[in-house]
C-alpha cells in the first residue's frame, strides 16, 4: 500500500489518481494516517458504495419484491438456494455479461 503526504497528494495529484487507481493510498499529515485514496471500482465492491451512491428510486420495493418470490419459490421447493461461492460466481457471469452486452 502506497503512503503520500498530504501535500504531496496535493501538489502531485494527478500522479495521486493514478497510485489510487492501482492500490489503495494511505493519505498522512504530520507523519500520521489521516485518509485513505481507493478507486471507483475497489470501492464499488465494498460496502462503501452504498454510502455514496444512492439507489434509483423504487430500488428497495423491487429488490424486497425480488427477495420476496424467491423465499416463496424456495419454502414450496420449486427452486433452491445456492451456496455462496456459486452464488457469487453466477453473479460474476451474469454482470460480465451485461458489460459484454453494453459494450
Amino acid at each position: 500500500m502506497k503512503v503520500m503526504s498530504a501535500r504531496d497528494a496535493k501538489n502531485h495529484f494527478g500522479e495521486f489518481l493514478d497510485a489510487a487507481r492501482r492500490d489503495p493510498v494511505v493519505v498522512t499529515k504530520n507523519d500520521r494516517p489521516v485518509g485513505i485514496m481507493i478507486s471507483v471500482e475497489d470501492a464499488a465492491e465494498t460496502m462503501f458504495s452504498e454510502f455514496f451512491i444512492d439507489p434509483e428510486s423504487g430500488y428497495d420495493e423491487w429488490l424486497f419484491g425480488k427477495v420476496s418470490k424467491t423465499m416463496a419459490r424456495v419454502a414450496e421447493g420449486t427452486t433452491r438456494l445456492h451456496e455462496h461461492g456459486d452464488a457469487m460466481s453466477l453473479l460474476k457471469e451474469r454482470l460480465e455479461a451485461r458489460v459484454r452486452k453494453a459494450g
